[in-house]
């Protein structure tokens, strides 16, 4: 799964959603564009990742390094520069987002503090792995060291400030308190405390400023998929749960110098009904420019309450021309299966869509499994492609429709709450052959549905490996209207397998697509879909074979 797919999607509560950052020492790294230790095309690479650090190209940088480390794992240089990215990846995020800005950097000192407490109580009691105090807090200083050469925080915090009392700061936070030791939680806070009085008399910075980088750095120390929430964000999540939020009804992703690119249009939005289209690129928003935004700043613009308005210049995928069109803000209801449909009459093949595990999704597979029922279907294609996972209950539950006996899925976590095996009732279970479709950016849920279907022999997988997320999060509320999404456990196979960075393997491995398909653009076709293709022939074959 891409880095701008996962910033780009939001799912989970005792969700699918494991590392960015272990308990480990940090070392002190900077932007010093000096490469050692790397042969002439590594120090290439090396130095358009610093590059593309300098311009703020946050994202950009990060896949950059990621594909990099392919060819050189092992290289110090290239892990630190990812390593420091995804750092500041996380402040420009931070500090786009409206509701960060407004009902936490604002926060009083203690009010801040308490919440550190109580961010730093979660992640000894329930991260699934243990995290020492030294560890977390280790990660906080990181943050508030990068934070300070942000130019986004810096002009928030410290504008007019001399930049030599700012470099004076950052060194003391390297020398006095890069992995200081902290004993238990009472000293982090004191640690954490310390550190905003210096702030205040060297910089003027504020409490809040400073604590907030404490508590959503200090998550640097646990995995991708663990960090606190702003109050925007929470709502976000809950309403990717329930199938529900106001808005437009898109999908973006920005891609710098040509707009923010529609990934998806959802079925029945303001999107849909104003002619937007996959593939189409938004360019400006109220009358202002977004080729060079990033996806979170235009977020921000397109954010608004119900029944609000907005203008937006698109440019047309098919022709290459840009419209203007004004667009009303309002509930969508997001189907998580898009499509279901007989693709191959005479063989009575059905094709379903998934595209992520909510609320409603056992009840919308109810309905498009009658449907197709109904329309003659004897075999099914069910194609979690870019499925970034969801709800946990929402897998068991939609599994349990076509496994009849047996384990569905397990989980193991440090509290006792968080092992449980979840087993299929034979009831309403339905027996038609199948074949599921998966990708690298089928994740968590979807990983679910692919290790039972393989385990119990239930259908053929067809596709590219998966991406391998094998953990479960929960949301914790915190103070605030802020949630904690915190892994507290990793889920295993029906066979007792759990293939976190590793993923399953298709029986049937297709080459990947040379373009991004667009699922929402059309109606499925096989001929112009190899992985569709293939499933519809072995379901050909096996009916044959009947």
């Amino acid at each position: 799964m891409s880095v701008r797919d996962k910033v780009r999607r939001l799912l989970g509560l005792a969700v699918l959603l494991g590392c960015l950052f272990g308990p480990i020492s940090i070392a002190f790294g900077q932007l010093t564009g000096e490469v050692v230790a790397l042969d002439s095309p590594g120090r290439s690479a090396l130095q358009t990742g610093v590059r593309l650090e300098r311009s703020g190209q946050w994202l950009d940088a990060i896949e950059h390094y990621e594909k990099s480390l392919k060819s050189w794992s092992g290289n110090s240089e290239l892990k630190y520069g990812l390593r420091r990215s995804k750092i500041h990846f996380g402040i420009s995020r931070r500090y786009s987002d409206s509701s960060f800005e407004r009902s936490l950097v604002t926060k009083s000192r203690h009010d801040a503090l308490a919440l550190f407490d109580e961010v730093l109580a979660q992640v000894r009691l329930q991260f699934v792995e243990p995290i020492s105090s030294t560890s977390f807090v280790a990660h906080g200083t990181e943050s508030l060291y990068l934070a300070l050469a942000s130019e986004k925080f810096v002009a928030t915090h410290l504008a007019g400030v001399d930049s030599e009392r700012i470099k004076r700061f950052r060194s003391i936070l390297r020398k006095q308190y890069w992995n200081k030791p902290v004993a238990h939680r009472a000293a982090a806070r004191q640690t954490v405390e310390e550190v905003c009085t210096l702030a205040s008399s060297t910089v003027g910075l504020s409490a809040g400023a400073v604590v907030m980088e404490y508590v959503f750095g200090g998550c640097n120390a646990l995995d991708d998929y663990s960090n606190v929430l702003t109050p925007d964000r929470l709502e976000d999540l809950y309403g990717n749960i329930e199938g529900e939020f106001v808005g437009l009804g898109i999908e973006m992703k920005s891609e710098m110098g040509q707009g923010l690119l529609l990934v998806n249009v959802l079925p029945g939005s303001p999107a849909e009904a104003g002619g937007l289209l996959a593939g189409d690129h938004i360019v400006a928003i109220d009358s202002r420019d977004c080729r060079n935004m990033t996806t979170d700043e235009a977020a921000r613009m397109l954010r608004g309450q119900p029944n609000s308005r907005v203008r937006l210049a698109v440019e047309s995928l098919d022709s290459g021309n840009v419209r203007s069109n004004w667009f009303t803000r309002r509930a969508v209801k997001v189907k998580s299966i898009p499509v279901a449909k007989i693709i191959d009459k005479d063989n009575g093949i059905a094709y379903l869509r998934m595209t992520a595990f909510q609320k409603t999704t056992p009840s919308e597979l109810d309905s498009a499994l009658a449907k197709l029922r109904r329309e003659g279907m004897r075999a099914l294609i069910w194609d979690v492609r870019g499925n970034p996972g969801g709800l946990l209950t929402a897998a068991v539950e939609i599994l349990d429709r076509f496994i009849d006996e047996g384990v569905l899925v397990s989980t193991k976590g440090r509290s006792r709450d968080q092992n449980y095996v979840y087993s299929a009732h034979r009831v309403g279970t339905s027996n038609v052959p199948m074949v599921l479709l998966v990708d690298g950016n089928s994740a968590s849920a979807s990983e679910i549905v692919a290790g039972a279907i393989r385990d119990h022999h239930r259908g053929t997988i067809v596709g590219r490996k998966t991406y391998g997320k094998w953990s479960v999060q929960s949301i914790f509320p915190q103070r605030a209207s802020t949630g904690f999404r915190l892994t507290t456990a990793k889920f295993y196979s029906p066979d007792g397998h759990t293939l976190g960075k590793i993923g399953v393997k298709p029986d049937v491995v297709i080459e990947a697509p040379a373009k991004r398909q667009t699922f929402f653009r059309g109606n499925p076709d096989p001929e112009d879909d190899a992985d569709l293709r293939a499933g519809r022939d072995v379901l050909r074959r096996k009916l044959g074979s009947r």
